[in-house]
C-alpha cells in the first residue's frame, strides 16, 4: 500500500459533508469544472453473460492508446450518472477509447431485459464480453476495467473473470493478456457488514432509505417494461436494500438468504488472489461502509504486489474533490482528484 497525500476543501473534511456534496450538489455544474467536450458516442447493444443484452456507449479517438470499460454504482443510468460521463470526457481527451454501459437492471439495459442484478457474480463476465465486442468495433488493448461504489465491486469481479478467461471464454475474440487490469473508487467490499452498519448509523439510515427508494423505482420500471417478469406484491414488500434483494434477487440466483448472497458476491476475499494490476482508492471517512473493513482491506492487499491500495484520510463516498493547493501539488487541471489519479495510474502501469 502506498500513502497518498490528498486534501479536500476545508468545508469537505468530513465524510458525510463530502458525500452529500458529491452526491447532491456537484453534479449540477460538473460540466463547467472540466474543459473537455463530450465525446461522440456510438450506441451498442452488447451481449453479456447468459446472453443478457447490455446497452452501452462507445467512443474511439484517433490512434487510441488503450480502452477503458466502466460503469456506475447501485442506482442510476447513463443519462444521469455524470461522474462516469466525467471520466469519459477526461479519458477520451487523454487518448483512450471509452466504453460505458448500463449494467444489469439499469437504464436502457433494463428496457432490453428483465434480468436483475447479481452484484458481480455475472457482471464480471459482462465486463469481459463487452470488452471483446468493443475490440471488434476497433477499441484496442490494453483494456482497463473501472467503476465506483457498487460499480467498483463489479469491476473487481471483472478482473477476476479476466484471469479465468481461458476456461470460460475461449470463443471470445479477446485474449486474457489484453485485459490489463482495473482501477476502482470506493468499491463495496463486504455488503453484510456495511449494510448493517448503514442502517444502524444515525445518518446512514437516511442514506439507506434513499437508495432503497431508488431500487423500488427501478423495480417498477422493469415491471413496466416486462410486465410478467416481477411480482408486483414482491415489489411492494421490498422496502429496503435488503428487502429488494430478498424479495426479487436471491431466488433466481439460487441463494437461500440475502446474507449468503452477500457473502458470495462481496469481493473482499478476491483481493489476495488478483493477478492483474489493480488500483483501489478508498477513503477512511467513507460513511457508507463499516470502518472495520479497512483493517481487513489492508491485510487482504498487503501481500499481493498486483494490488495498489491507496487509503486517504478524507474523500467520503466517491467524492475526492481536491482543494487548489492539492491541485497544484499534483499539477491537475481540475478538482476531480480520484479520476486524475486513476488516469495517471493507467498511463504509468506496466501490465
Amino acid at each position: 500500500m502506498h500513502s497518498t497525500n490528498y486534501t479536500p476543501p476545508w468545508g469537505l473534511k468530513n465524510g458525510l459533508s463530502m458525500s452529500f456534496y458529491a452526491g447532491l450538489l456537484a453534479g449540477k455544474n460538473w460540466q463547467k469544472t472540466v474543459k473537455f467536450p463530450e465525446p461522440t458516442y456510438q450506441e451498442k447493444v452488447f451481449i453479456g453473460a447468459q446472453g443478457v443484452p447490455i446497452f452501452g456507449l462507445v467512443a474511439i479517438p484517433k490512434n487510441p492508446r488503450g480502452t477503458i470499460v466502466g460503469t456506475y454504482g447501485i442506482t442510476g443510468d447513463l443519462d444521469n450518472q455524470w461522474y462516469l460521463r466525467l471520466l469519459s470526457r477526461k479519458a477520451f481527451a487523454a487518448g483512450y477509447a471509452v466504453v460505458i454501459f448500463d449494467w444489469r437492471a439499469h437504464g436502457k439495459t433494463a428496457q432490453l431485459s428483465p434480468t436483475l442484478t447479481s452484484d458481480g457474480l455475472y457482471e464480471g463476465e459482462d465486463f469481459i464480453r463487452i470488452a471483446a465486442e468493443a475490440k471488434n468495433m476497433g477499441c484496442p488493448s490494453p483494456f482497463w476495467l473501472t467503476g465506483f461504489s457498487l460499480g467498483g465491486q463489479l469491476a473487481l469481479w471483472g478482473i477476476k473473470a479476466a484471469q479465468t478467461l481461458s476456461s470460460w471464454g475461449r470463443d471470445l475474440p479477446i485474449q486474457e493478456s489484453e485485459i490489463a487490469g482495473g482501477a476502482v473508487i470506493c468499491p463495496n467490499l463486504d455488503a453484510n457488514r456495511s449494510l448493517s452498519y448503514l442502517v444502524e448509523h444515525k445518518w446512514g439510515k437516511y442514506i439507506e432509505k434513499r437508495i432503497a427508494k431508488q431500487l423500488k423505482k427501478l423495480a417498477w420500471q422493469i415491471h413496466e417494461y416486462h410486465p410478467k417478469s416481477l411480482d408486483p406484491e414482491a415489489i411492494v414488500r421490498a422496502k429496503s436494500i435488503w428487502g429488494f434483494d430478498n424479495e426479487l434477487v436471491i431466488k433466481n440466483l439460487g441463494f437461500s438468504s440475502v446474507e449468503e448472497y452477500y457473502n458470495a458476491s462481496s469481493p473482499l476475499p478476491l483481493l489476495p488472489h488478483l493477478s492483474k494490476p489493480t488500483f483501489i482508492l478508498y477513503a477512511a471517512d467513507d460513511p457508507l461502509f463499516d470502518p472495520s473493513i479497512i483493517a481487513d482491506l489492508k491485510e487482504s492487499c498487503a501481500k499481493n504486489s498486483y494490488v495498489d491500495l491507496r487509503i486517504t484520510d478524507y474523500g467520503g463516498h466517491v467524492g475526492f474533490i481536491s482543494n487548489k493547493t492539492c491541485q497544484r501539488q499534483y499539477q491537475d487541471g481540475d478538482r476531480w482528484w480520484a479520476w486524475n489519479r486513476i488516469l495517471e495510474w493507467f498511463n504509468d502501469t506496466q501490465y
